[in-house]
């Protein structure tokens, strides 16, 4: 019993430290998934660091695009974490700073 109560807290803390979804709220707007890049950079703002992460090719392998990671915060003690493929956000990721 000890160990499957240390697993479950385990499993929530890591849950509680790194969060994924769709939309995040900057201001007064709202991003989602899908959105452009310059749509978000309207909304938010210039992120406080922008890192290039590689290349990807797509599904046809006929073209290749930019992966990027925006990164906001900390706000309210977050950090909002954006990925983008070929100038489309695809991921949002947030996780509670230091």
């Amino acid at each position: 019993m000890g160990r499957r109560l240390l697993l479950a807290l385990a499993l929530a803390l890591t849950a509680s430290q790194v969060r994924a979804a769709d939309t995040l709220r900057c201001g007064s707007q709202l991003i989602s998934v899908g959105d452009r890049s310059s749509e978000v950079q309207h909304k938010c703002g210039e992120p406080v660091s922008r890192d290039l992460l590689g290349y990807k090719r797509s599904a046809n392998r006929q073209e290749e695009f930019q992966v990027e990671e925006w990164t906001y915060g900390p706000t309210g003690g977050m950090y909002h974490f954006l990925r983008f493929e070929g100038n489309r956000l695809v991921q949002i990721t947030s996780k509670r700073g230091n």
